[in-house]
């Protein structure tokens, strides 16, 4: 294993692979990971239910070759499929795989990318304004900031990065792009941090970590596709199958939230004595809320800080 996918650290594991149990244990069982990265959950899968069958998807090309080095043990239990996760129905078609056992998401940016210096997702050093999860197409966050109209930058940075100051920032890069087109991270981070006022700066960690989420959300669709993801993930689990989603930020959690608690929720019309099948809710919750990770994960694990698991167990048909 490189020593890249020793670092790796997955978040809230124990609990992911608790969650699913129940639905994997029976030969023929297939799970799938929707958000690969360098393999930690999928190799606990595998490892951990010797009778099910992989399929991991993912976008970033990078990923799926270091995965599959960790993942080669496990021979052809494990499918690897270079995907973005709402792509799910089409992938899952063309395996010829009807439904499955259990679904797991790790949203977010991967720790892979992160450490990787030219990406540009990490606002902790100057890199190439890229944050691009598959670089062989789309535009990158560079092209983000230098192009797109200041009304829609605003729109941006307050709802995907949920930022305050977002007109104050988006002010100060249209005044540097027309002397020079944003490339590097660096530069963006000081304009950022002079932008802000004093008071700002001293709550919520870098004032660049906001800015940095939107923009990377934006160049990924992130939210567009999970909002895509998650139903299909739901539609495509087999009656006694289970999902489980990790999320890093309110955004995410939301979305999982709603589709999930509408999947639990009887669509009856109100007063009906009896509520027919079709009206039945189609998920039962497994987690009251949204779970957090322990002081101790948090401790060893940062990445783990922020994140929130939501998991469901589909428990009859879609109504016809």
């Amino acid at each position: 294993m490189s020593e890249r996918s020793e670092r790796h650290v997955p978040v809230m594991l124990q609990r992911c692979l608790d969650l699913l149990a129940p639905a994997l244990a029976d030969p023929g069982a297939v799970v799938v990971d929707c958000t690969l990265g360098l393999g930690g959950h999928s190799e606990a899968l595998l490892a951990t239910f010797p009778a099910a069958r992989l399929i991991a998807l993912d976008r970033d090309k990078e990923a799926l070759r270091l995965s599959g080095e960790r993942l080669a043990p496990f021979g052809e239990r494990a499918t690897l499929v270079h995907a973005v996760y709402d792509e799910l129905p089409e992938v899952l078609q063309r395996l010829a795989v009807p439904r499955v056992q259990g679904v797991l998401f790790d949203l977010g940016v991967s720790s892979m990318q992160l450490d990787e210096a030219d990406r540009g997702f990490a606002y902790a050093r100057d890199a190439p304004l890229d944050m691009r999860m598959d670089q062989t197409t789309g535009m990158g966050a560079a092209e983000v900031l230098n192009t797109y109209a200041p009304g829609e930058l605003v729109r941006i940075l307050r709802t995907y990065g949920e930022e305050k100051q977002a007109r104050r920032i988006v002010e100060a890069v249209v005044r540097e792009r027309e002397k020079e087109p944003f490339d590097r991270s660096g530069r963006l981070v000081d304009l950022i941090r002079d932008a802000l006022p004093q008071a700002a700066k001293r709550t919520g960690g870098n004032p660049a970590k906001r800015t940095f989420q939107a923009l990377r959300i934006e160049v990924n669709g992130e939210l567009p596709v999970l909002e895509r993801a998650v139903p299909a993930a739901v539609r495509a689990l087999a009656v006694g199958g289970r999902v489980a989603v990790l999320s890093y930020h309110s955004l995410e959690d939301r979305i999982v939230k709603q589709v999930l608690s509408a999947g639990a929720t009887s669509t009856a019309p109100p007063g009906l004595p009896v509520v027919p099948e079709q009206y039945q809710p189609r998920l039962r919750l497994l987690t009251r809320g949204a779970e957090l990770p322990g002081e101790e994960e948090v401790a060893e694990n940062s990445r783990a800080a922020s994140a929130k698991l939501r998991g469901a167990e589909r428990i009859r048909e879609d109504a016809l």
